[in-house]
């Protein structure tokens, strides 16, 4: 994660069965920012002590299997193809060093899909190289979709050309079409991570905070829900109960940065970095008729979640959510009720998630709050090797 500040303030969302405060339960009446700031934190407080479903005992420590090591990369996500192939997005610790894509290969990282891609440097072409990875995966096509938010460093502004998504034919292992984001971008954003709903792709920007629909068929772009209360963070980044500062000692606050869509394409799941989980049909991002102002009219609090690293979604729409205070993964079921699925020390702010075909979990401890960026500037603390682990969770996946 490549990260920036910002704030605001936030709401609440439509009524519904009484007997717990949860997304239903706060009505429009109640949104004013001191209730809804009151609201969140009694929301937030109930996630932190007890996650709010009666469930089986979180897995034990066994059951992470690790499944990749280094000795020297930082990684922040990991995806699978459905023959195996993996591939992981890297976070330079220093400028013009390093990968920012590359597939494992025997335990070793390889720059993909070339050398050339990942080698950009100041100067270079930022429309024809990785400026700065931040999110991949295999999409229901079965290419390899990345996000490149095209700028050069924690703060800094995306250079002309840089913002976009990159398509890979995993079978040539070369990219096959790139789409500009650039259009929906301001001189703070930072295009953070997407997900698929038909013809449609939705991104977070956690630095100019909003949502962006890119239309596949005409490349088309529209930022909706822009500025809206419920895409800005609200406190500050933590990590195993620190509260986290950029390079040059500022807070962190990390705008519109986790989603999801559900198994039917139904319904779009999106949070700030340090939550909570909000809802919205899809059909209210997707309709351009619509004004923002009533858009914002549907959107609903789905789940009261902690500081965030990453998720991913399963096809019965349970959305395993990573908490980097609590070193834990949580499981959110689709009613938003929260359960732990495992704890463990090893789980420093896991990342981007993947669920493979024979149900396994991929957890990529990315230990991002241990780097200069979120450590205040200070030097890496970063305990290698750095670990992917995979959790047997018998959850079949979803490709969006």
């Amino acid at each position: 994660m490549r990260r920036r500040s910002g704030a605001a303030d936030r709401g609440g969302t439509e009524q519904g069965p009484p007997g717990r405060l949860t997304a239903q339960t706060v009505s429009r009446r109640t949104r004013t920012p001191m209730m809804r700031a009151a609201i969140l934190a009694l929301l937030l407080a109930a996630g932190l002590a007890a996650p709010g479903r009666a469930a089986e005992a979180p897995a034990g420590s066994d059951a992470l299997k690790p499944m990749i090591q280094s000795d020297n990369l930082v990684f922040n996500g990991i995806t699978r193809s459905q023959d195996g192939r993996l591939f992981s997005p890297f976070q330079r610790q220093s400028p013009d060093t390093g990968i920012e894509l590359g597939e494992w290969r025997d335990g070793k990282a390889v720059p993909f899909p070339d050398a050339g891609w990942n080698a950009w440097k100041q100067g270079d072409d930022p429309a024809k190289a990785f400026v700065a990875v931040n999110a991949i995966r295999i999409g229901p096509d079965g290419d390899l979709w990345v996000v490149d938010k095209g700028a050069p460093g924690m703060g800094a502004a995306p250079l002309p050309g840089g913002p976009k998504l990159v398509q890979i034919d995993l079978a040539r292992n070369a990219v096959h079409k790139v789409y500009p984001l650039q259009a929906a971008t301001t001189d703070k954003s930072f295009i953070d991570d997407f997900r698929f709903n038909g013809r449609s792709v939705y991104l977070t920007d956690a630095g100019q905070p909003g949502l962006i629909v890119l239309d596949l068929e005409t490349g088309t772009l529209r930022r909706v829900l822009d500025g809206h209360w419920s895409t800005i963070a609200q406190r500050p980044l933590t990590g195993q109960g620190r509260v986290l500062r950029d390079d040059k000692g500022k807070l962190l606050f990390i705008h519109a940065d986790q989603l999801e869509v559900s198994p039917d394409g139904k319904t779009f799941y999106y949070q700030a970095c340090t939550g909570p989980l909000y809802s919205i049909e899809t059909r209210y991002l997707d309709d351009a008729a619509l004004s923002d102002a009533e858009r914002a009219t549907h959107v609903k609090l789905h789940a009261a979640t902690v500081a965030t690293g990453g998720t991913a979604i399963d096809a019965a729409g349970t959305i395993y959510a990573s908490d980097t205070d609590g070193l834990r993964i949580l499981k959110i079921a689709p009613d938003g009720t929260m359960s732990t699925l495992v704890q463990d020390p090893r789980l420093v702010w896991v990342d981007a998630m993947w669920i493979d075909e024979q149900g396994g979990l991929w957890i990529p401890a990315a230990q991002m709050n241990r780097t200069p960026a979120m450590n205040g500037g200070e030097a890496s603390a970063v305990k290698f090797p750095t670990t992917i682990y995979r959790m047997q969770i018998d959850a079949k996946p979803l490709r969006n």
